[in-house]
């Protein structure tokens, strides 16, 4: 059985991709947006649900890349948030955009430390 620090990473990074994936979804329906540019959110937002399924096979690769995804979308977002953006709005964005794939990631870094230095 795996520990429960995987269990949570799984949950975690599953939870924050599926959850942007419908956001881009639902927000493209919501405003009516052509469906090239829903397909390319819905593209965005797939490739997030790829990125949180990755460690699951490959844990120290793939773990690596959800909490550089974290980092570098946190950044992206900083630099190019729509403008007139309130800050508060901005940080709440940039904390839910950026953070658990940021901990999710480190948490199966812990957890692939854990398991081979114990081999």
């Amino acid at each position: 059985m795996k520990p429960r620090i995987v269990f949570v990473a799984r949950l975690l990074a599953l939870v924050w991709a599926v959850f942007w994936l419908v956001f881009f979804l639902v927000e493209s329906l919501a405003w009516h947006t052509p469906a090239l540019i829903t397909a390319a959110w819905a593209g965005l937002g797939v490739l997030l649900v790829v990125l949180a399924l990755l460690p699951w096979g490959r844990e120290a690769a793939g773990g690596l890349l959800l909490a550089a995804t974290g980092v570098l979308v946190g950044v992206f977002y900083a630099i190019w948030a729509p403008p007139g953006l309130p800050d508060a709005t901005r940080l709440i964005t940039i904390a839910v955009f950026s953070l658990p794939p940021v901990v999710a990631g480190m948490l199966f870094l812990k957890h692939h430390r854990t398991v081979t230095a114990g081999n």
